[in-house]
């Protein structure tokens, strides 16, 4: 045998067990039906493992050996969602689940029972995952539901998401483009492992599976969320193109197929009766489930009705989450004390006798408001029953007043802020509390780690204990004061030396220039939030626009409401805001501008126009066609309402063209939409 006989043949056996193992994962994976032992396939990656090392010319980018981990990140970069990812609406009991189910039978107008696909809701971290012709091109987080962090590097170690999607002869051709939609999960034994490495190292443990799970997957150092053992199921999708199935149940068949796991349990119940058997009996195997859930997805199986039925503002209207009861326990209020936010909010908080929650020990909960407290008679001392609103929020339920001694005591609203001191008053109309000092050291410090935060000026570095030391030092008052700072100033705080100075002074240095909509965003305007600062900056595309626009100005803007509108206009009528502003622009903050299109380029029918994308374009995908009309000066909106402008309907468009037509807005086919793009754009 020849020398390149040799490496030829080697070369041929390296890809004989990229495939096999390929194979073997989609085996055990997706399908749930392994056909070697776990000792067979180890056999298999060792001996890959050794051929690569031995012929590193011979390695791939996409071996299975490759999910150790990539290149450590600096920061995440965002992960536009082409579909937002709506949030589900929530049912709590038997008749909200029916009523669901006449809202939906009335809706589309039929009398026969609704088929469903139901599947248990898993309590993990949500991310979407764009395929290209098959491969996995790039993941992401969800986010606020439109953008959220890309986290590709940290996917790809997930051994049971693949790289490639498989194209079986039993199964549906693979998509030209495809994302996904599933939950990345841990399991509840590989959570108490991975707590018990932690304690052993003296490191500070995740509060439950599913902080686990997305603690893992949000790490900028992706060889340590390869170390940690993430699954994975997937749901849905968002896009498809090249392919189409008639129901939510073949959809997941196809997943599958293509080596996407898909949750075994779920099940197509024809009927709301089987759907609430189904939840029933889901309720009962949920101690005994591998993993953590919180409750039953349920879907209207028919995809063309999903699309009739359409969506709201944040949420289907042909899907809902059924919730089981949250996990209860007993203790004892020691103390309620209040705690200030960022706008001056003064919430009331129960200190508790430690208590362990669905996995979870619990110090503190929730009282929300005096009128709450009030309402549920609550004192200090109680025994009271605590649980994790929706699994996650600790809340006080109920006090057990049958356990009373009489040495109970009831909460009195303090008078004077706890932070400042400054007089609390309660304003009109709110069923709150609140702190009206804008220099209200607890307010100071939440507003800067607002204004610092990721989705915000994403300053690395300034946490929330260095916040709480320059504003109790009287070194920073406001965000503005965070560009005054010097190494010097630093140094004089414990725990800062030299090079720690100098990072976060380079890192607040380098956040000058943030996006527009991360600038609004970072002001902190009540009720403005990540999406809505988008939104915002996309229609002004500069600051002095947005801050100079007036009420009329801004509830033109599709989805900003009169009570948006006046808690803008009030942020900058307010002295101290356009002080603590100026200021910020004075130190050299500068938010870049939002490109418009060139005049020359811009055909004066689309500047300015609201349009909404509906069904799969034959010659681009949505996002392409979306991102050519913004360069020309329109606004993409997800929905279809009365301040639309333009639809552009491809094939099978679904409920937006019919809710278009009866609006009377103009409608697009493809090749009109295309005639309308200039050349070059």
């Amino acid at each position: 045998m020849t020398r390149n006989e040799s490496k030829d043949s080697i070369q041929k056996r390296i890809e004989e067990l990229r495939e096999q193992i390929r194979y073997h994962n989609y085996r055990y994976y997706a399908l749930d039906d392994p056909v070697i032992s776990d000792a067979e396939y180890d056999a298999l990656f060792r001996e890959l493992v050794r051929l690569e090392e031995a012929h590193p010319e011979l390695a791939s980018p996409d071996s299975p050996t490759q999910r150790v981990g990539f290149a450590p990140l600096d920061q995440f970069e965002p992960f536009d969602h082409p579909v937002p990812m709506l949030s589900l609406e929530n049912a709590m009991n038997r008749e909200e689940m029916l009523e669901f189910d006449r809202r939906v039978t009335k809706l589309l107008g039929v009398s026969e029972p609704i088929a469903y696909t139901a599947e248990p809701k898993m309590d993990g971290l949500a991310v979407e995952i764009l395929y290209e012709e098959g491969r996995l091109l790039r993941a992401g987080t969800r986010g606020d539901g439109y953008r959220g962090e890309d986290v590709t590097p940290n996917v790809k170690t997930i051994r049971a998401i693949p790289w490639r999607l498989f194209s079986p002869a039993d199964g549906p051709p693979i998509p030209q483009r495809l994302t996904v939609r599933g939950e990345v999960y841990m399991d509840r034994k590989a959570f108490e492992a991975l707590n018990r490495e932690r304690e052993e190292a003296g490191e500070p443990l995740f509060a439950n599976p599913r902080n686990a799970a997305a603690g893992s997957l949000r790490q900028l150092d992706s060889a340590i969320t390869a170390r940690r053992p993430l699954k994975a199921f997937f749901y849905g999708i968002g896009l498809l193109e090249g392919v189409s199935f008639e129901t939510q149940w073949d959809l997941l068949q196809g997943l599958r197929k293509w080596g996407l796991p898909v949750n075994p349990l779920s099940e197509r119940c024809l009927g709301i009766e089987r759907v609430l058997a189904y939840y029933e009996r889901i309720e009962e195997q949920r101690p005994s489930l591998p993993y953590e859930v919180d409750g039953v997805v349920v879907k209207v199986d028919r995809l063309e009705w999903q699309r009739i039925l359409g969506e709201k503002t944040r949420s289907p209207r042909w899907a809902i989450a059924y919730k089981f009861a949250p996990h209860q326990a007993r203790t004892r209020i020691v103390d309620i004390q209040v705690q200030v936010g960022r706008t001056g909010v003064l919430t009331p908080v129960a200190h508790l006798e430690p208590v362990t929650v669905g996995g979870v020990t619990i110090r503190r909960a929730t009282l929300h408001n005096l009128d709450e407290i009030e309402r549920k008679d609550v004192r200090i001392g109680d025994e009271v029953i605590v649980q994790r609103a929706g699994d996650v929020i600790p809340e006080v339920v109920r006090p057990i007043r049958e356990k009373r001694t009489g040495k109970e005591r009831p909460f009195r609203m303090v008078a004077e802020c706890p932070s400042c001191h400054g007089p609390v008053v309660r304003l009109e109309g709110e069923v709150v509390h609140r702190c009206l000092n804008k220099s209200c050291p607890a307010q100071v410090k939440a507003a800067i780690r607002h204004f610092a935060s990721r989705d915000a000026m994403d300053i690395d570095g300034l946490g929330q204990k260095i916040i709480s030391m320059l504003v109790d030092e009287g070194l920073v008052k406001n965000p503005a004061d965070l560009y005054r700072l010097t190494e010097e100033d630093l140094l004089k705080l414990p725990g800062f030396a030299e090079k720690s100075a100098a990072n976060l002074i380079r890192a607040i240095r380098e956040s000058r220039r943030p996006e527009l909509a991360d600038f609004i965003n970072a002001l902190g305007i009540q009720l403005v939030g990540t999406h809505l600062a988008s939104v915002l900056a996309e229609h002004f595309k500069t600051f002095e626009a947005f801050r100079r626009a007036g009420r009329e100005e801004l509830t033109a803007i599709e989805g900003v409401g009169d009570k948006v509108a006046d808690s803008i206009v009030r942020y900058f009528q307010n002295e101290e805001n356009r002080k603590m502003v100026d200021a910020l622009l004075a130190a050299g903050v500068t938010p870049r501008d939002v490109e418009a299109a060139p005049t020359e380029s811009a055909p004066s029918f689309w500047r300015d126009k609201t349009v909404v994308f509906t069904g799969t374009l034959a010659s681009m995908s949505r996002k392409e066609a979306a991102d050519r009309v913004k360069a020309l000066g329109a606004r993409v909106a997800s929905s279809v309402s009365a301040k639309t402008d333009v639809v552009v309907a491809g094939e099978n468009p679904g409920s937006k063209l019919e809710r278009a037509r009866t609006l009377k807005v103009r409608i697009m086919d493809e090749d009109e939409f295309l005639r309308s793009l200039p050349e070059g754009t």
